[in-house]
């Protein structure tokens, strides 16, 4: 059992493997949310774009994540205050709610404006969220003093849920129609300045844009100690509808969430801080322990009793810093990712930022992200 419940009810779709040699102005490497979203930008700077997975279309964790489109960076913004300064923090923020407003535009009915919760596990953490609340309100950033049935905690209503499988294939269907060649089953097994190579098939280009979050390090060594692998968890019920959980929710300084879904079943993460050692790896499989630690959470905190219908991972990378990593690693081959769990939309925004760099030299994006090295 590895199938996410974002698939339910999902119409499939279908590219082919990369065969031949193709020459194009720029190949995109990974076909998920932020590689989806550098191909359009792509297309809209008038390249010519072929893109390439190793799997499938949002096969990896930009189409098995929790759903979750959440401001600002993986750090709560006091954090990110203290480490990049008030009016680059303030700018990023803003800037991931705008990107929400581009991210269903792009992909209508993928996504829903419910706002998200973070509640407090501990009185550590019910400190932390008075921090976050302080800050957030200096910087005049929307954000609310919570307390229902949850618990006490932040509300923050200008959060989004998606399904980011749906999301994915919606992206892929429309960079399809308008041009772009995308192909998956097509690991690429050799990178260098104007080529990229399968055990079928090569591309021939101008620029590459590597958009690969889970198993960068490994794709690019160059990024070995600035990335690391962990495994993502997730499980999901039936619906229940004797639940009312009305925005996605983030618990236990974000190791553990849950939403509802539209059709009332729940889908629920966490746990890897609990089993640390064992989740930093590539291995996609889930694993008894945390399913257990996960199905508990589901149980005693959350309140649901249905059975669990689906159980699955993913890979994703972690920065070593707040930020995610963008940057040219080696002649015409960009990186992006390393979006510390939180890449639905500063991946998006990464994914727009590459294509702008790798095209025109620029965008108006880097004062914002320019990497901080």
């Amino acid at each position: 059992m590895n199938e996410p419940a974002w698939a339910d009810g999902l119409d499939t779709i279908a590219f082919p493997a990369l065969e031949g040699t193709i020459d194009a102005e720029a190949c995109v490497i990974g076909l998920g949310g932020s590689g989806l979203t550098c191909v359009h930008e792509l297309l809209d700077l008038g390249v010519e774009v072929v893109g390439i997975d190793a799997g499938i279309v949002g096969g990896g964790a930009a189409g098995r994540n929790g759903g979750f489109l959440l401001a600002g960076t993986a750090a709560f913004h006091h954090d990110a205050v203290k480490g990049l300064g008030r009016a680059r923090a303030r700018r990023i923020y803003e800037l991931t709610i705008e990107e929400m407003d581009r991210i269903a535009a792009q992909a209508p009915l993928t996504a829903r404006r419910t706002g998200s919760l973070r509640l407090a596990g501990s009185d550590a953490e019910a400190l932390d969220c008075r921090a976050q609340l302080r800050a957030m309100r200096a910087d005049d950033l929307p954000v609310e003093e919570y307390e229902g049935p949850e618990g006490k905690g932040l509300l923050f209503p200008t959060d989004s849920a998606c399904n980011p499988l749906a999301r994915c294939r919606s992206l892929a269907q429309r960079a399809a129609s308008r041009g772009a060649l995308l192909f998956e089953h097509s690991r690429a097994t050799t990178i260098t300045t104007g080529n990229v190579s399968s055990a079928s098939g090569t591309v021939r280009c101008r620029s590459v844009i590597v958009a690969v979050d889970g198993g960068l390090e490994y794709l690019l060594p160059e990024l070995a100690g600035r990335v690391r692998t962990a495994r993502l968890q997730m499980l999901a019920t039936g619906p229940v509808p004797e639940h009312n959980i009305p925005r996605p929710v983030y618990r236990r300084w974000g190791y553990d969430y849950w939403q509802q879904l539209p059709d009332k079943s729940v889908v629920l993460g966490g746990g890897r801080d609990r089993f640390l050692n064992d989740e930093w790896t590539t291995d996609n499989t889930p694993t008894a322990k945390v399913q257990q630690y996960m199905e508990a959470v589901l149980r005693d905190t959350v309140g649901v009793t249905q059975p669990v219908r689906h159980r699955w991972a993913a890979s994703v990378s972690y920065s070593t810093g707040i930020l995610p990593v963008m940057e040219q690693v080696r002649p015409g081959v960009w990186a992006i990712g390393g979006y510390s769990g939180t890449g639905n939309v500063i991946g998006s925004l990464y994914g727009r930022m590459v294509a702008q760099v790798a095209t025109t030299g620029t965008s108006d994006l880097l004062s914002a992200f320019a990497p901080t090295r």
